[in-house]
């Protein structure tokens, strides 16, 4: 019995004209998530992807990295068989089998794409569900609520028959959007940032901010560890390792101690900029959260990011730590973020933080900071790592 993986779009069907070039880059993402598991081959057809391959794979491991490929709304497995209604009750019978002895109640659901087929869509339903009943028959027919959904669907080249559909990414495929640089600390919400630009169809670069011997080795395996865990939803990212002691040990002699956070990040966010510049992105990216800590208040906001020409997409701005901490177990970051190793902000951060601080006395109070060689000195010190996952993208 072939089988084939059958990938639903969602948000892409929406594209009109450039729906095409959607589609593309999201069957060139699936070829990479794919890649070590063997040779697939991918037609399109009525917002529908079918995967198909050549010899033994590993079919759940297949479904389960696709899973995680942003423009994908749902997926399943499914058997294919010719469009003769014989052939489709012997298949689901056969096909389905486990989940419907397993089960206590289920539901037909047709779809005929194909109107030249002699049967309607009710109709495949009322003979079908009545030949599962005779071949199943502790099974009873739930509408509202089934144990087992079989589904049917009638289409140009094939008749599919499948169970429920899992749900997919969503979203649209990585690339689509442009490039974007992420401020990846080693905390809960950054990757989260990350992860959710990504599904906005953004290619991730980051930089992370490292400041030994303050900040240990340990943390930025940390921050690595990380970004390896994105490499699922968001692929090959671009790390950019930035030292950033002596601009941390410069603000602490030289700057009064309640600006030293807003200070910092400023210059976080200037040498982001920069690098963003060299590499192509076309925004900065961060984990900014309203309200959450004092350098994230809207006075704040406002200071780190006065000097920026390129825009700041913070998407986790009006969200809780609830709401992320969720999205960071889903996306497996959560148990890596809350290890006990530092950053620098939090290293450096002051016992009394200004928490309404204005741009002109913030200003003020880095003048004594010579501010181009220290930036420059921390562009000339950074180092650029690929971070790949080791089986996918």
């Amino acid at each position: 019995m072939k089988e084939v993986i059958l990938l639903k779009s969602g948000e892409i069907a929406l594209k009109g004209l450039n729906r095409s070039s959607f589609e593309d880059k999201m069957i060139s993402n699936c070829r990479r998530a794919l890649g070590d598991l063997g040779k697939f081959s991918f037609t399109k057809a009525q917002s529908t992807t079918y995967v198909s391959w050549q010899g033994d794979i590993e079919v759940d491991k297949a479904v389960e990295r696709l899973s995680r490929v942003f423009g994908i709304a749902a997926l399943c497995k499914a058997c294919v068989v010719p469009k003769d209604y014989s052939a489709i009750e012997e298949a689901a019978a056969a096909y389905l089998a486990d989940e419907l002895q397993a089960a206590r109640t289920f539901k037909v659901l047709a779809k005929r794409a194909d109107k030249k087929f002699p049967m309607n869509s009710p109709q495949i339903c009322i003979e079908l569900g009545g030949f599962l009943l005779e071949r199943f028959p502790h099974l009873k027919v739930d509408v509202e609520n089934p144990e087992v959904l079989v589904t049917v669907e009638v289409r140009d080249f094939a008749a599919y028959i499948h169970g429920r559909q899992l749900p997919g990414a969503g979203g649209i495929p990585v690339g689509s959007s442009g490039r974007g640089m992420l401020l990846l600390s080693g905390g809960i919400d950054s990757p989260v940032a990350g992860v959710m630009m990504a599904k906005r169809g953004l290619e991730l670069s980051a930089a992370h901010f490292f400041s030994p011997p303050y900040t240990s080795e340990r943390a930025l395996h940390k921050v690595k560890q990380l970004s390896r865990k994105m490499t699922p939803y968001c692929g090959e990212i671009r790390l950019h390792v930035v030292p950033f002691t002596e601009i941390s040990e410069a603000i602490r002699e030289s700057c009064p101690q309640e600006y030293a956070t807003i200070i910092m990040r400023r210059y976080m966010m200037q040498i982001a900029e920069l690098l963003a510049h060299r590499t192509g992105c076309a925004a900065l990216i961060t984990g900014e959260s309203v309200g959450q800590v004092a350098s994230q208040t809207m006075a704040s906001l406002q200071c780190t990011g006065a000097r920026l020409t390129l825009p700041v997409m913070r998407p986790v701005i009006g969200m809780d730590k609830e709401e992320i901490i969720r999205i960071a177990r889903r996306v497996d970051t959560f148990e890596l973020s809350v290890q006990p190793y530092d950053d620098c902000c939090t290293v450096f951060t002051p016992k009394r933080p200004k928490i309404n601080p204005e741009l002109g006395a913030v200003e003020r109070a880095e003048e004594k900071l010579d501010r181009e060689t220290l930036i420059q000195s921390a562009l000339d010190g950074t180092q650029l790592e690929s971070v790949r996952s080791d089986t996918v993208f």
